[in-house]
């Protein structure tokens, strides 16, 4: 396997485990059924993150440079949007949930990121 999809897969796992803390820990996130609908969800999310994203910070580079980094917020909050239009079973109910679940997934995406870098050295 390469390292590009390794790398994909534990993005989707790490974006997966973020989904499911913001789910858990707020009441503006929701899904319907089971874990699977997190799963999906989770996919959609790391690709998106993948493909979308990175667009996005270019064409939006001189507002983040202003902002000192802040609008980052607003557009991974977007693109997290973009993933309950894709998929419905993913919901958020508000922009402040919405900005509340990328912070939370950030936090996850920071400590599992930093575990990773422990147990490779």
């Amino acid at each position: 396997m390469s390292s590009a999809i390794k790398t994909f897969i534990l993005r989707w796992l790490v974006n997966f485990l973020g989904l499911w803390a913001a789910a858990t820990l707020l009441s503006g996130i929701g899904y319907t059924g089971r874990l699977r609908v997190l799963i999906w969800a989770a996919l959609i999310f790391s690709i998106i993150n993948a493909v979308i994203r990175p667009l996005i910070i270019v064409l939006t580079l001189p507002v983040i440079a202003v902002t000192l980094g802040l609008f980052m917020l607003v557009i991974n909050s977007l693109m997290l949007y973009l993933v309950t239009f894709l998929y419905p079973k993913f919901t958020i109910t508000s922009v402040r949930s919405a900005v509340m679940a990328v912070i939370i997934i950030w936090g996850v995406n920071y400590l599992i990121d930093d575990r990773s870098e422990k147990i490779a050295t």
